[in-house]
């Protein structure tokens, strides 16, 4: 491993998780596009708990998919299995590149707490997203990139703890594209930010993901944050799919529009059984 990275990730035991997550080499810059994603048949047990059952799910690659449902509907569990942080009991998970080939995923994920290191600047937490075998200078080039995405250029020298909770969390996603990812998945990314910062940090990740067309899955609990940023939705109820929803807004969409407001009643009657 780079001596530079290595260095921020020692003793590091809040990103443990996330390393884990990175198993593949970070793309040079351009290298990486999105990634199709095949689920076939998918079962995840823990003990005697069937938390995912037998799931069937083809992503397009370049689509933003967002996956709701009540809580332990097996959501984040599906998320973890996408970036190999767990692994299926049963089924397979396959990628395929813009051209059908089979791929890596190169994949990253964004959790709901930003797990950013607080002795390290902004700039050296976005870094570490980087892994192994990136010399200082081109990690820094990289980082700088990853931060103007973001529009945190000039908070690059602070610390995080100067940060405001939408600005650490975009530090966070920085982080996750900095490798330039063919997939990134969302683990609930802005549930602890209040209800504006979470409004603009979902125009931010919808700029993004336009800007560089990599596959997005984001689980979130909030309908209406689903159906603002995502091309599809699922609704999982008891480990199944109940629901598989195309949006067909085109982007960027507003709040309140009509439309939205009829496709999110149809998906909160789909979570709560109604309808």
């Amino acid at each position: 491993m780079n001596r530079y990275v290595a260095h921020l990730r020692h003793n590091s035991q809040d990103l443990a998780e996330l390393q884990e997550a990175e198993t593949e080499p970070a793309a040079p810059a351009g290298a990486s596009g999105p990634v199709a994603l095949s689920l076939r048949h998918v079962d995840k047990r823990f003990g005697s708990n069937h938390v995912l059952r037998s799931i069937d799910l083809d992503v397009p690659a370049g689509q933003f998919l967002a996956i709701v449902g009540k809580s332990g509907c097996g959501k984040s569990t599906l998320l973890r299995l996408l970036v190999g942080l767990d692994q299926p009991s049963a089924g397979t998970i396959s990628f395929r590149d813009t051209v059908n080939d089979s791929a890596r995923a190169n994949a990253r994920i964004v959790f709901q707490e930003p797990r950013l290191l607080p002795w390290a600047s902004v700039i050296d937490n976005v870094v570490v997203g980087l892994g192994e075998g990136v010399s200082r200078d081109v990690a820094l080039r990289e980082s700088r990139e990853a931060l103007r995405d973001v529009q945190l250029t000039e908070k690059a020298g602070e610390w995080p703890a100067k940060l405001s909770g939408g600005q650490r969390q975009r530090v966070a996603l920085a982080r996750a594209l900095v490798s330039h990812p063919g997939l990134l998945v969302l683990d609930e990314p802005l549930g602890a930010l209040d209800a504006l910062t979470r409004i603009t940090m979902q125009q931010l990740i919808g700029r993004v993901w336009k800007e560089l067309g990599f596959t997005a899955v984001l689980v979130t609990h909030d309908v209406s944050e689903a159906v603002n940023l995502a091309d599809r939705v699922i609704v999982l109820d008891q480990g199944r799919i109940a629901l598989d929803l195309d949006i067909p807004a085109q982007h960027p969409r507003n709040h309140g529009d009509p439309e939205l407001a009829a496709i999110e009643r149809q998906l909160l009657d789909a979570i709560l059984g109604e309808g």
